[in-house]
């Protein structure tokens, strides 16, 4: 398998990555929501920007930037750095298939999502769940910063640990 190509996102990328998505649902138990209907998770009117990965002619990852909706780490960002919310953004929907994980797929996409934040000046912000710990170890590698902890909420008033991180400033 050739390493992934990060791109842009594309209408027609919607298929591949809602599959992308499944899969690494049936792997990990991530996402914990929008698995019911993965193409409107993916291709949410939030969606500020995304990206995906693409190997051999295949998704096999996607992350996208978000407009806050009263995530946590939004508001810990914002009491701890004084940002308003008009320069915080969420990153979400990251997501790689394990067969990609390997490659530094997870890395580049979210250093696409930082990219992005650092040419439109938003700060970005994340939840992850306290119990992905590769993924923390991405964050962190990166530079993101652990500004607290919170319950990531889904489905019918379920919850799970979350840690709020913040992406490191340009």
């Amino acid at each position: 398998m050739n390493p992934a190509v990060v791109r842009p996102f594309e209408n027609d990328d919607l298929p591949g990555a809602a599959a992308a998505l499944v899969k690494v649902h049936e792997t990990d138990g991530y996402p914990v929501e929008g698995v019911e209907d993965p193409e409107a998770w993916v291709s949410s009117d939030d969606v500020l920007a995304a990206w995906v990965a693409e190997m051999d002619g295949e998704v096999v990852g996607h992350v996208a930037v978000m407009r806050p909706h009263g995530e946590t780490a939004v508001s810990l960002s914002i009491e701890q750095s004084g940002d308003d919310q008009a320069h915080v953004a969420v990153l979400g929907r990251l997501f790689v298939v394990q067969a990609a994980r390997k490659h530094a797929t997870g890395q580049r996409l979210t250093e696409a999502a930082m990219s992005y934040g650092h040419e439109h000046d938003l700060r970005l912000v994340l939840d992850v769940m306290a119990k992905d710990a590769a993924a923390m170890r991405l964050y962190e590698r990166l530079g993101w910063r652990k500004i607290g902890e919170t319950a990531h909420h889904f489905g019918n008033g379920e919850s799970i640990p979350a840690v709020c991180y913040v992406a490191p400033s340009a």
